[in-house]
């Protein structure tokens, strides 16, 4: 599938003015681009997680914490929320009104141009291993904490139109097992059976797009 696609539109703010669990869904099959030095990678996103802010445990803005590390998440949509767990940064597209805190995490992304960038990167040879991880994209992405607050309707860190997915499943989001109720929403969603989808699990809900192709 590498260089289908033409990385030189970012999509516009009015993408990410949608409500968080409609961004989540709407963003995957989008490719996310990165333009480094080294070179230019991108991926189609695969997998996505919703955080709402102030009424979910799970979020880092739970409650209205406002830090240094989530302030970004209280400005307008579309912009790069980066931050760093055990040692690999972990890349969210800040979604929601301003002063209302709420992100879309990116678990996964299927290569799609700068594969071998990737691969170097990594360290590792092609497989699904090299971008099924939040962590692992990033750095196959070259995606780092300079990232952080980085407008997504430009380059060099940037997010546009891919090929829609034919069939999205959503269900509960991982690892975060101390956030009570919160553990338990299922706003976890993927391109239903896509190899670079960081965990399979059981779908709780699955739609299918009769129009869409990947």
């Amino acid at each position: 599938m590498e260089g289908t696609f033409n990385f030189s539109k970012p999509l516009d703010t009015d993408f990410f003015q949608q409500p968080t669990l409609d961004l989540a869904s709407s963003l995957l099959g989008c490719i996310l681009v990165k333009e480094t030095e080294e070179g230019t990678a991108a991926g189609i996103i695969v997998e996505t997680e919703a955080y709402i802010g102030p009424m979910d445990q799970a979020a880092h803005s739970y409650d209205n914490r406002r830090t240094a590390r989530t302030e970004i998440m209280f400005h307008q949509a579309g912009l790069a929320y980066t931050y760093v767990m055990h040692t690999h940064t972990l890349f969210n597209v800040v979604s929601g009104e301003p002063g209302k805190p709420e992100a879309v995490l990116i678990r996964g992304v299927e290569p799609l141009s700068g594969l071998d960038l990737m691969v170097k990167r990594r360290g590792m040879p092609e497989s699904a291993n090299l971008t099924n991880g939040p962590g692992k994209l990033t750095k196959a992405l070259g995606i780092n904490m300079s990232d952080y607050g980085h407008p997504l309707t430009k380059k060099p860190l940037f997010i546009t139109q891919g090929p829609v997915p034919d069939s999205i499943s959503s269900g509960k989001r991982i690892g975060i097992d101390n956030s009570g109720e919160a553990r338990d929403y299922p706003w976890r969603f993927w391109i239903t059976g896509n190899r670079y989808v960081s965990r399979h699990q059981k779908a709780e809900k699955t739609i299918v797009n009769n129009g869409g192709s990947t």
